[in-house]
């Protein structure tokens, strides 16, 4: 194989594993941005270091590592991210002040569409799905880098502890060790632990539907029969959130829901959640970029809205339409 043959092989090779690197590099840094920063670096990487792959089937480990690494470096220069429920106690006044926190770096939802393959089968794009969940993401990014980066590679990409190892320069015993520390830390730390892995409800694409309809004809009722009775509400940038069905209420009557035909929503599918991007009318009359809503459905009712709002957030998700 000619040289010029090689480096497309070598192209051909690395393509598929695009959208899998980018879903771990987003569970690792909790940010669509920084993870696409990552890939790329990543692929350049691999590019320079091409001569040093030796065996073909392992290149998926050796992605990987690189990936890994460089994630881990862009680690020591941010700030831990976070969703409100991860900062404090919710509110229980609605009608009370809204601490808008700018200078927290926030969460951010990712599009299906990035990461989920329509060619995948079904088992894989649930699992997919399942391990970018809101819950899992923010979990993670309480634990320090390498523990995080050592429990995903061995409990949602499956690497042994010895290719683990090889990663960190570690003995398979050290990282075994680390793997107990992080999910001793999850278990104590994880603010919303029974949302972690929490499987798609059958019916949230009905919920959603529900939940949207009341939006955009300001109906208070039928949003309030969709809200189960332990339901929560964040809403980045405010570090305000709220718990229980009788403290979001009054807060969305009162200053969320607006009057009909305020909000138009189109339906989207977000950290494998059900979501919806939303528009607000302004004083010109039209509908502009206003966030996207990811919810979690259980027993038929929404048992928490995570709202990001932003208009770089909806750009995202339209590009992808």
């Amino acid at each position: 194989m000619s040289d010029v043959e090689r480096d497309h092989e070598i192209v051909r090779q690395l393509k598929p594993f695009r959208r899998e690197l980018l879903a771990n590099c987003y569970r690792m840094l909790g940010s669509v941005d920084d993870a696409e920063d990552v890939v790329q670096e990543t692929h350049l990487r691999a590019w320079h270091a091409r001569e040093t792959l030796d065996d073909s089937a392992a290149l998926r480990a050796w992605l990987y590592r690189i990936a890994t690494n460089v994630c881990l470096t862009a680690l020591e220069q941010r700030k831990r991210r976070a969703i409100p429920s991860g900062l404090g106690a919710p509110s229980d006044e609605p009608a009370g002040p809204i601490a808008i926190a700018n200078e927290v770096d926030w969460v951010e939802p990712i599009p299906d569409a990035l990461i989920v393959s329509e060619l995948a089968g079904p088992a894989a794009i649930t699992a997919m799905r399942e391990s970018v969940r809101l819950a899992f993401v923010a979990s993670l990014q309480y634990l320090p880098p390498r523990q995080r980066a050592v429990l995903l590679l061995r409990e949602v990409l499956g690497f042994s502890a010895e290719e683990i190892a090889m990663t960190f320069d570690l003995t398979p015993a050290a990282v075994k060790s680390a793997l107990q520390r992080a999910r001793a830390a999850l278990d104590e730390k994880m603010p919303i632990a029974s949302e972690m892995r929490e499987p798609a409800h059958p019916d949230a694409k009905a919920v959603l539907a529900s939940y949207m309809a009341a939006f955009e004809h300001s109906d208070a009722d039928a949003l309030e029969r969709l809200l189960s009775y332990d339901a929560v509400l964040e809403m980045t940038p405010a570090r305000t959130w709220f718990a229980g069905k009788t403290t979001c209420m009054p807060y969305l009557r009162l200053r969320a829901l607006g009057t009909a035909g305020e909000w138009k929503m189109e339906p989207t599918i977000a950290n494998g959640q059900p979501a919806a991007i939303a528009y607000r009318r302004d004083d010109d009359g039209l509908h502009h970029p206003f966030g996207v809503a990811l919810l979690v459905v259980r027993d038929r009712r929404i048992a928490r809205i995570s709202v990001f709002h932003g208009a770089d957030i909806v750009k995202r998700f339209e590009a992808l339409a």
